[in-house]
Order: C-alpha cells, then sequence, then structure tokens
C-alpha cells in the first residue's frame, strides 16, 4: 500500500477531481513498450506489403543510374536532372510505409491514456536537474522495472532473431544461387518477415508492461483519506465558510427587507412577536404582496421603520401569523385571505380619508374572515 509523505496510508480511490487535475497535468499512463511495439509492427508490416513494389522501385533505380550514357555522364545539368528525378523516384516508393510508420508513432502513445496536449508537461523542470534526485531515481524501483524490462526485450529479441534465421537458413544459403534481382527480391522478403517475427516478440514485453503502468499511475494518484476529506471541503466549501455566506445573505435578504417596508400600504402585527408588510398594486398584480415579515427582533424592526415613514400598523394577530406562515416574499397572499386583507386595505383607506378630514371615522375591524387551514395558533 502506497504512503504519502507524511505516512500515512494512501487507501482511498483518486476522485474525479484529482484524475482530472492529473490529467490537466499530463499525468497518465504511458507504455513506451506499446509505443515501441505499434511503430516496429506498423513499419515491419509496411514493409511486408509495400517491400515489393518498393524493391521494385530501387532496381528501377539502380538499373537507370547503372546504364548512364557517356553524354549525360560528362553533363551537369543532365546528371542533377537525374539525381532529382531518382530521389523523387525513390521518396515516391517510400511514401506509403513513411505514412504508416507516422500513423503507428502517433496511434501507440494515445491508445494508452488517450489524445492529451499539455502545456504544463512541458515547461521546463529545474527540480530534474538535482544531483540527488537524480540518483534517487536512478535507484527506485521505476528504474529496476525498466532495466528488467531492457534485459528481458535483449533476452526475447535475441530468442526470436535466433529462431528465425535458423528457420530462414534455406532461403538465405540460396540466394547466393539467384539473379540479383529475384535475390534482392527474395532478401526483402526474407528481411520483412524476419524483422516482423522479431517485433512480434515485443507483444510479450507490451502485455507486461502496459497493466505495470496503469498499476503505477493510479498508485501514484492514490490518496489518503485526510486528502480525501479535505478536496471535499475545497469543493463544497468548509463549513465556517458556508456558515458565514448564509449569514451575509441572510444580512443582505433582511436590509433589502427593510428598504421594502415604507412602500407599504400596511403593517399587520400580532402585536409583539410577528409583523407583515403588505402592498396592494392593482396594474401589478391581482392580489397584495408581502413586502417583508419577521418575528420578535425583526418584527419590531418593522414596526419602527413603518411608524418612521407613516405607514398604517394594525394589529391583527391571527390574520399576521397566518400571512407570516403562508406567504414567503414578493410573493401574493394565498386566495383564502383575499377577503381579510381586503378588508383591511378598505379600513386603512376609510382611516386615512378620516385623517385627512374627507370622510367619518370607520369602525374597528371585526373579527376577519380566515380559513382554519391557514390559521395558525401561537
Amino acid at each position: 500500500m502506497a504512503e504519502s509523505e507524511s505516512g500515512a496510508d494512501k487507501s482511498e480511490e483518486p476522485t474525479e477531481k484529482r484524475l482530472r487535475e492529473s490529467r490537466e497535468k499530463g499525468q497518465v499512463a504511458r507504455s513506451r513498450e506499446l509505443s515501441t511495439l505499434a511503430v516496429t509492427l506498423g513499419g515491419f508490416g509496411g514493409l511486408l506489403v509495400f517491400g515489393g513494389s518498393m524493391g521494385t522501385a530501387m532496381l528501377d533505380i539502380m538499373r537507370g543510374n547503372f546504364s548512364l550514357s557517356r553524354e549525360v555522364i560528362m553533363d551537369k545539368e543532365s546528371m542533377a536532372l537525374w539525381l532529382a528525378a531518382s530521389g523523387q523516384h525513390a521518396l515516391e516508393s517510400i511514401l506509403p510505409l513513411l505514412l504508416v510508420l507516422m500513423a503507428m508513432s502517433v496511434l501507440g502513445p494515445i491508445s494508452l491514456g488517450g489524445w492529451l496536449f499539455s502545456t504544463e508537461s512541458m515547461a521546463p523542470k529545474f527540480s530534474r536537474m538535482n544531483p540527488l534526485a537524480g540518483l534517487k531515481r536512478m535507484f527506485s524501483t521505476q528504474s529496476l522495472v525498466e532495466l528488467l524490462k531492457a534485459l528481458g526485450k535483449f533476452l526475447l529479441i535475441l530468442i526470436v532473431g535466433i529462431s528465425v534465421l535458423h528457420a530462414k537458413e534455406q532461403d538465405l544459403l540460396a540466394m547466393a544461387q539467384e539473379p540479383i534481382e529475384t535475390a534482392i527480391m527474395h532478401a526483402c522478403v526474407v528481411v520483412g518477415w524476419s524483422s516482423f517475427w522479431m517485433a512480434c516478440g515485443l507483444i510479450l514485453i507490451a502485455a507486461i508492461d502496459v497493466p505495470f503502468q496503469l498499476w503505477t499511475s493510479k498508485q501514484k494518484l492514490m490518496m489518503t483519506k485526510q486528502e480525501v476529506r479535505d478536496e471535499y471541503k475545497d469543493s463544497d466549501g468548509k463549513p465556517e465558510v458556508k456558515q458565514r455566506i448564509r449569514q451575509l445573505q441572510r444580512q443582505m435578504a433582511q436590509q433589502r427587507m427593510m428598504q421594502a417596508v415604507p412602500e407599504a400600504d400596511v403593517v399587520i402585527t400580532n402585536p409583539t412577536h410577528f409583523a407583515v408588510a403588505l402592498k396592494y398594486d392593482p396594474q401589478k398584480g391581482h392580489a397584495p404582496v408581502l413586502l417583508a415579515k419577521g418575528g420578535d427582533f425583526v418584527a419590531l424592526k418593522i414596526r419602527e421603520i413603518a411608524n418612521e415613514h407613516q405607514v398604517m400598523v394594525l394589529e391583527s394577530p391571527a390574520l399576521a401569523r397566518a400571512v407570516y406562515y403562508s406567504t414567503e416574499l414578493d410573493e401574493e397572499i394565498p386566495a383564502g385571505l383575499y377577503l381579510a386583507i381586503a378588508q383591511v386595505l378598505a379600513y386603512v383607506y376609510q382611516l386615512r380619508q378620516y385623517q385627512s378630514g374627507k370622510g367619518k371615522r370607520p369602525p374597528p375591524l371585526a373579527d376577519l374572515p380566515i380559513p382554519p387551514d391557514l390559521r395558525r395558533d401561537e
């Protein structure tokens, strides 16, 4: 089990955030052996496929260059043109093989870990210039594994090579008796198949290295329990920070609520425990809207602001509790309270008319009609 620098066991699977960050840094599982296998198999496989045409092209180039006339040889311009034509012919013959090699050089690395471009991994790391760190890497487990892989590849390729040479012994001896053109074609076939089988020997090395690289990469990303807890705190927010944010949000919401109290038509109180501020604007809605509500200290503050701005304050405990518990800020009151609120607003209008000397004093409010499902006891 892996251990962190502090000595704690890294027993937890890497989180999505840890995996994403490691990928952004270019830290993904890669296998050199898989890349080498892809390039060698692609190269020697391409040699088997295109070897015949390549051999024929080379024979044509050799035949043409060894049969030049004296006039051409002595003419510098003609020799330059002949050289350019020979080079173009050679390039065209090996171009398919080069394209296969280029494709395999790309497909090999991305087959494990996928396509990845990270500028951070390309940045120079001066820590690698530390001689002590270099010695530590030289005698690390990873270096030992690389050494064993190198010895394994050498022995495996040696065994396969000897086996292939033994199997192709008669073909190699027969080339000495063949015409030059036939011998060249025969040699291309022998070299191509021999190289291909030796490259196939790397499959065993890659089959061992790929799981090892995946395991090593995962072990590097393993996390301790404390790291997992810290990461969840950072992603979800520390409890004390979240509590402070909620506190500030409540303060801001309460401040906005208090700023809306002067716009209210009436404030209904309990009289001390609850206070609700209502406003009716027929042009914006069909029912009165709750501008502010609160209990105890907040209720007292609402009443104080209402008195400062000459907003009518009425005592109706049952109605105040019903509105407080049934309606949220900036919402219209429920339909069950329409009639009761309408009577309150009518009373406020009549009282204001009386105070301005334009009407009679309205009678006190009687029991307001509040549906049983909206009533709340103390």
